[in-house]
């Protein structure tokens, strides 16, 4: 039996389109044993307000060179959750969910503590796995063997969790060999990110890349139905 597997960098409240490819295959790996990024997805993500999108980025800790894995990045303070939250609070108070995603999210917000931004960014994932009803297994790279090319790592990863059909966003296809994967046995399919419908959302100009939760926060449980994977 065939089996397919994703394999992306960790993300702060991602949008609706990194769940949807998690939802896409049998398993999906969390790969956090690369470089971090300075102003990029895994610290940060946008949401809504009435006067425009608003960054909502958590503090993290850097060497001067950057020279540090996404998964060695530690948070920086916990001050940044307080004002996320209120973030949150103000510009979805008049959402449909409101109450019911308020609440799914007030642990994470409101009480647990996370010293590794991989560990805040994983805990959220699963949380909006979990309540989008997204079975897939996620893993991560870190219990996994990692040559150091980049076409051998994801030849590697598929190889070792067993998966023969690689799924990947088409940014990727500047430095994916095909002929590598061809040769390994290993296919890949590309996750198309267009086509997604609109629903009903606050603040003005409708705007798909924001923060899964701003979806959550107008759609609840037919969140799914604004997706790719309940199709």
């Amino acid at each position: 039996m065939s089996k397919k597997v994703a394999i992306v960098q960790s993300n702060y409240i991602p949008w609706k389109g990194y769940f949807d490819i998690i939802a896409h295959v049998d398993e999906f790996i969390i790969f956090d044993e690369v470089q971090f990024t300075k102003r990029d997805w895994r610290n940060r993500n946008k949401v809504k307000t009435p006067q425009d999108l608003l960054w909502l980025t958590v503090p993290v800790l850097t060497k001067s060179n950057f020279l540090q894995k996404i998964s060695e990045t530690k948070i920086n303070g916990d001050l940044w959750k307080k004002k996320h939250w209120n973030a949150l609070r103000v510009n979805y108070q008049k959402a449909r969910f409101f109450n019911e995603i308020s609440e799914l999210l007030a642990d994470f917000y409101q009480a647990r503590e996370f010293e590794f931004l991989s560990d805040a960014n994983r805990y959220l994932i699963d949380l909006i796995c979990g309540f989008l009803d997204i079975r897939t297994k996620i893993s991560s790279s870190a219990e996994l063997n990692l040559p150091e090319d980049k076409n051998e790592r994801l030849i590697s990863m598929c190889k070792q969790v067993k998966a023969d059909v690689y799924l990947s966003g088409r940014s990727a296809q500047g430095y994916i060999d095909l002929n590598e994967f061809s040769n390994a046995g290993i296919s890949i399919e590309w996750f198309d990110y267009n086509g997604y419908p609109e629903y009903d959302q606050l603040w003005g100009e409708f705007v798909h890349e924001v923060s899964i939760l701003d979806l959550l926060f107008n759609c609840g449980k037919s969140s799914n139905t604004f997706m790719k994977f309940s199709k």
